[in-house]
This record gives C-alpha cells, sequence and structure tokens, in this order.
C-alpha cells in the first residue's frame, strides 16, 4: 500500500495484469471513441497509466471533468490489445469498477497545454509555474536537482566536511553587489542584509576551530537577470577548509564534481583531475576572456604590432587581436551574421577576413593587408593561415579588444564545424587574479575580486604597492575560479587570516584601520585572537543543474524561479504592505518623483 493507493501511474506492468489496483492521478486527457468508451490518460508524479472506461456509470463519472482534475481509480489490470512501447506502462491498462473525484479542475481551458508548456509563453509559465512543473519535462529538472544536491553533501561529508547552517539576518557587508534590507522594528533606523554569502560566517567557524564546513547555502544578491544568473537569491556548495591551501580545495573539488557531473550530466565525459589551471592574464590573452570554454580549439592572438599601422582606421592607436579560424567555409551571409551576433553580445564590432582555396587573403579588410605585399605574408606567417581560413579581428582599449575576441572564440566554435567538442564538460581553474582594479564607475582602486583574500606576497608586496615602489595593479591575489563549459561555477581563496594584513590592504583602498574595524569587526577581533590560514570556494548550485540538465537558461532548473525584473509573478512579490507594517518598522514611502517637485 502506497498512501490511497496501490500503485503509482509509473509502476504497473504486464505481470501485474489480472490484479486489482488503486492508482491515483491528474486526468491529463480524454478520447471518447464512443457512447460508453473512452480511453483516459492518469498521471502521478511518476508517469502515466491508460485507463479504458467500457461502461456507462463510469463515463458518467469522467465525462463533465476538465482536464487535470484529479481522481481515484480502482480498477483490474489487463493487457492492452494495442500496445505503446514508448511509455514503460504502454502494455497494460486498468479497467475501472470505481472512479472517485478527488479534486475538480474549475477551468475548461488551461493557461497552456501540460506537455508542451515549455513552449508557451514565460511569462505564463512562471505565473502557472505550479502546472508547468506538471510537465515531465520540466519536472525532470527538479528531480535531477534534488539528486545532484544530495550527492553533493553525501560527497562532502564522505571528505569530512561537516554541515552547518549560517544566519540569514546579517549586517550589510561589501561582497560586490546590492544587498537586500530588512528593517528592524525594534530598532528603528538599522538594517539587516540578506547575505550575498556566508563568507564571514565561514571564516569565523573556521577561527572557532571548525576544521572543515560546508552547506547548501542561500544566498542573496539584488542584481540584474542573465542566462546563467537568477535575480534574488541562488545556492551554492559553500565549503571552507582549515589550517589548508589552495592545493588542498583544489584537491577536495577535483575529487567531489567530475563524478557528479559524468552521472548526472547530459554528457558522460567529465575533466579528470588535475584540472588544467589558467592564470588570469594568460586566460585574457589567450581566450579572451576568464570564463573560456575549453571545448573549443579556439585561442586569440595578438596582432598589434602587424595590423596597428595598415591603413585601417579603427586599429590605429588600440590594441589589435585575431581568431584564426582553419577549415571554415561559411558564405558570407553566416559571417555578415556572427559579425552582428559578436558585436550584440561584446559592444564593439569585430572585422574579418579570409583565405580562399589557393591561400589568398581576400574579404572584408583583407584590401589593407593586401596593399602591402610584406605584411600579408608577414600575417600569413604569424597567424600560420591555410587555404580556407576565417579570421575575426578586435581592436580598441585592451580590455574592449579582448572581450571582443573572447566573444568571437565563443561563437565561431559554435558556428564552425570540427572546432568544438560539445558532448563533454571541460572544467579548469583560474588563478592568480588582480588583487586590485580601477573601478569602472569610480575610477578609483578597488578590490578586483574578494577583499578577504590573501594577496600573494603577503604584507610585504602590499607595503611596496604603499610607498610607491610597485603599481598595485600588478598585486595579484590568491584567488580562483572554476569554470566549467564557459560558464563560472564559482569563485574562492585563500583567505586573509592576519589583521595586520587585512588592514594594509584595505589601506590601499583609501580606507583605515578604524573602518576595517567598523565594517567587519567579528572578523577583525576574532582574528586578532589567532586564526588558521584558511580557504574555500562555493560553486554554484544552480549553475551546476543548467550545465548537467543542458538548458540554456538558469530559470530552467529552480522550482519557483523570478522573472528578469526580479518579479514573482506567481505570488505578486514584491507587493505594497499594510501601512501599519510601515508604522511599525519606522518607514515611510517616498514617491519617486518627491524630488523633482521639490
Amino acid at each position: 500500500m502506497f498512501q490511497s493507493r496501490t500503485h503509482t501511474c509509473g509502476e504497473l506492468r504486464l505481470a501485474d495484469a489480472g490484479k486489482k489496483v488503486t492508482i491515483v492521478g491528474w486526468m491529463e486527457n480524454i478520447r471518447e471513441v464512443g457512447s460508453n468508451l473512452a480511453f483516459v490518460v492518469l498521471r502521478d508524479f511518476y508517469g502515466i497509466t491508460q485507463v479504458v472506461i467500457e461502461s456507462e456509470d463510469m463515463m458518467a463519472v469522467v465525462k463533465p471533468l476538465n482536464k487535470e482534475s484529479t481522481i481515484s481509480v480502482t480498477g483490474t489490470v489487463r493487457e492492452r490489445s494495442s500496445k505503446n512501447s514508448k511509455i514503460p506502462t504502454g502494455e497494460i491498462e486498468v479497467v475501472p469498477e470505481e472512479i472517485k473525484v478527488l479534486s475538480r479542475c474549475l477551468y475548461a481551458e488551461l493557461p497552456f497545454e501540460i506537455n508542451r508548456s515549455k513552449d508557451a509563453d514565460e511569462a505564463a509559465r512562471l505565473k502557472y509555474r505550479y502546472l508547468d512543473l506538471r510537465n515531465p519535462a520540466v519536472k525532470k529538472n527538479i528531480i535531477m536537482r534534488s539528486q545532484v544536491i544530495a550527492a553533493l553533501r553525501s560527497a562532502m561529508i564522505d571528505h569530512g566536511f561537516m554541515e552547518i547552517t549560517t544566519p540569514i539576518l546579517t549586517a550589510s557587508s561589501p561582497e560586490g553587489a546590492r544587498d537586500y534590507l530588512v528593517p528592524s522594528r525594534k530598532h528603528p533606523g538599522s538594517f539587516y542584509a540578506l547575505p550575498q554569502a556566508p563568507q564571514q560566517f565561514k571564516q569565523l567557524l573556521m577561527a572557532s576551530g571548525f576544521d572543515r564546513y560546508f552547506q547548501i547555502a542561500p544566498c542573496f544578491r539584488d542584481e540584474d537577470a542573465r542566462g546563467d544568473r537568477s535575480p534574488g537569491e541562488f545556492y551554492q556548495l559553500d565549503m571552507e577548509m582549515a589550517f589548508a591551501t589552495q592545493e588542498d580545495v583544489f584537491a577536495v573539488i577535483e575529487d567531489v564534481l567530475p563524478p557528479i557531473f559524468a552521472k548526472y550530466g547530459t554528457y558522460s565525459v567529465a575533466s579528470e583531475a588535475p584540472f588544467l589551471r589558467i592564470p588570469y592574464r594568460e586566460a585574457m590573452e589567450t581566450f579572451g576572456t576568464d570564463k573560456p570554454d575549453l571545448r573549443i580549439d579556439l585561442r586569440v592572438q595578438d596582432v598589434t604590432d602587424l595590423l596597428e599601422d595598415c591603413g585601417f582606421e579603427p586599429f590605429k592607436g588600440g590594441i589589435v587581436k585575431a581568431v584564426p579560424v582553419s577549415n571554415c567555409k561559411l558564405a558570407r551571409k553566416a559571417i555578415d551574421k556572427l559579425v552582428t551576433d559578436v558585436e550584440v553580445q561584446a559592444g564593439a564590432k569585430p572585422y574579418w577576413f579570409k583565405t580562399d582555396e589557393q591561400g589568398n587573403i581576400a574579404g572584408g579588410i583583407a584590401k589593407f593587408i593586401n596593399a602591402d605585399e610584406a605584411l600579408a605574408a608577414k600575417v600569413k606567417e604569424a597567424l600560420k593561415l591555410e587555404p580556407n581560413t576565417l579570421v575575426f579581428l578586435s581592436s580598441g582599449p585592451k580590455t574592449q579588444a579582448q572581450k571582443t575576441a573572447g566573444v568571437s572564440v565563443k561563437m565561431l566554435g559554435a558556428a564552425c564545424e570540427g572546432h568544438m567538442v560539445k558532448e563533454q564538460y571541460a572544467f579548469c581553474w583560474i588563478v592568480d587574479f588582480p588583487m586590485y582594479e580601477i573601478g569602472e564607475e569610480s575610477g578609483e582602486l578597488e578590490f578586483g575580486h574578494n577583499p578577504f583574500s590573501m594577496p600573494s606576497g603577503g604584507r610585504e608586496v602590499l607595503e611596496k604597492a604603499a610607498r610607491g615602489e610597485i603599481d598595485p595593479l600588478s598585486i595579484t591575489a590568491d584567488q580562483y575560479d572554476i569554470v566549467c563549459n564557459g560558464i563560472e561555477l564559482s569563485s574562492g581563496a585563500v583567505r586573509n587570516h592576519d589583521p595586520e594584513i587585512m588592514v594594509e590592504a584595505f589601506k590601499l583602498v583609501g580606507l583605515g584601520e578604524d573602518d576595517v574595524k567598523a565594517k567587519f569587526p567579528a572578523m577583525y577581533n576574532a582574528f586578532c585572537y589567532g586564526a588558521p590560514p584558511h580557504a574555500g570556494v562555493a560553486p554554484g548550485v544552480d549553475r551546476m543543474i543548467m550545465l548537467l540538465s543542458g538548458e540554456e537558461t538558469i530559470r530552467e532548473v529552480i522550482p519557483f524561479p523570478m522573472n528578469k525584473n526580479a518579479q514573482d509573478v506567481m505570488m505578486s512579490a514584491p507587493a505594497p504592505v499594510e501601512p501599519k507594517q510601515l508604522e511599525e518598522l519606522h518607514i515611510k514611502i517616498v514617491p519617486s518623483h518627491a524630488s523633482e517637485d521639490k
């Protein structure tokens, strides 16, 4: 007996013929072929079973029902005369002697056909997510999510990690994105923040004497949506190790992830340890991105010295990058479309030329290269150009030229046959990130990745930068990202566990010791009592499931996702609240146009 049923709708087989059973589920479809003959498809979580109506009494029960009503069917299993090999229960059917209506669907018209919900408008799918999730194709991603999280949890425990949950209501902290703030009723004018990550808490656990921590951690960031990022909340496999180095972290992750990807993934091949390690600056030069897709064999080459003075105006005074693609016979129309697609994604237009069947440079900007015979020869030699090679070129400031080249690699790899081995999971570590960068908005020196990371070289290198002996932008940190198929799964670092080094690191961005104590009082004080060297990482669970399922957007693997505008259209959130609630929180809503009216 299984709850109120004897069997599920995915369980019965030919060996069960003759048994009296009770099955329950949603009435997915009804096909009437006579006054007292109909075929009902009954669906539950586990599968579908055909029910054959052969009596007037049974027909009277199901005929008035709308599809998606829930019913209980008690009857006898028999062999089907017309079998369906496409479903596990396709050799049997159930002839009912009793049908009970458990719940009626009140609507004759559904927002979309359940089994084709993925083809429906996304707004409708999110509004009626409970119907969308009835689609087995949608539900399977959520089932996989549960299985993968269970496998991750088991693997971490097997590696000696202890699962510890950390607070949700905490203090605002600079983590690189906007906080979600929660007003305090008991402390008017003060706010909690939802954690962007359990960063400080897991480091405090290390200072508390816990050796190996992990959790499937909820994180909250008020940021815009994109294909691999959901606004609002997301989950990560958060872990930290005491008395650990970068190598210790790598060893754990390289042991945990590949078997899970190989078992649950769309592709059965995953990188084995050790993963390729690529310094950040090398990744930007070679792949045009710090998220390289190693399934693609294309590489970026710097041709600034060759082409900046070739007479082509966009190349003058800038950096010029080239992406050669051998054995590529794309038609002009396809090339033009790629140029447009790269420009849309990169924000800058790429240029191109190709070599014909005889190896001559032609098309695109070829006339600027062919104008100088010696230059044409040097370009062929530098890029090792063979006949039928397409070359995409980017130019401008270094970061823009790299970005355009990186997008070109990604799109050309997918478009040009033979340059991408798609059916695999290719992992790599990006290491040696810059500790500091110049902020795009502020124009000032800022932390490039994580302010709590240990600078390579420790206190000495920070003091040299403070004295002006070295450029702060040259300082690297013991920071690392794990990347799979061009998707960043997580960032991690060897942490800065020394309060004196922490103060020196923050001085370079204009924050003194008092600022550090004020912004991070718990961590600063804890480290003053002796803290172990520690390191960690936090692969994103949602992104992992997206890769494993082969979905293009992260919303397909989240049970109840928000839309691109960070709205839950199913629950109508965010929503206004009662004035009394605002009064209790000492909050007053000021219309957005108030400042304009003054």
